[in-house]
């Protein structure tokens, strides 16, 4: 999977916190796209969902492409009312961006892809 570097700076810095029991980063979703774009991917898609009671924006999609490479990423998030970011989960060329195991000691090991148990041998797919 290719190397995104802008996430370590946002780990680092505190703006992106993994979350075992979520599988996904809790993150304002613009840091994620402005270091998704700050890497060369282009935005294609980008899509905002709304709740039917106050019309806020209750989570949204992102996706780009990097034209020299052909790698493409994306970005889904749900934002939830009590917390101040969202629940972001972030993929690049079809691979989980994860980070940590949970474990104090690995908190700010870099950002690993996660292998897709569908697609894995003795899986579907």
């Amino acid at each position: 999977m290719r190397q995104v570097n802008g996430f370590n700076a946002l780990r680092e810095q505190r703006g992106m916190t993994w979350i075992e029991p979520e599988h996904g980063w809790v993150a304002a979703p613009e840091a994620i796209l402005k270091a998704l774009s700050n890497e060369g991917f282009e935005e294609c898609k980008h899509e905002l969902t709304t709740s039917r009671r106050d019309r806020q924006p209750a989570g949204g999609l992102w996706q780009g492409v990097d034209t020299r490479t052909g790698s493409v990423a994306s970005a889904i998030w749900v934002t939830r009312p009590a917390w101040q970011h969202a629940l972001v989960f972030i993929e690049v060329d079809g691979e989980s961006l994860a980070g940590g195991l949970g474990r104090a000691s690995r908190a700010m090991a870099p950002p690993r892809a996660e292998r897709d148990p569908y697609q894995d041998e003795g899986g579907e797919g």
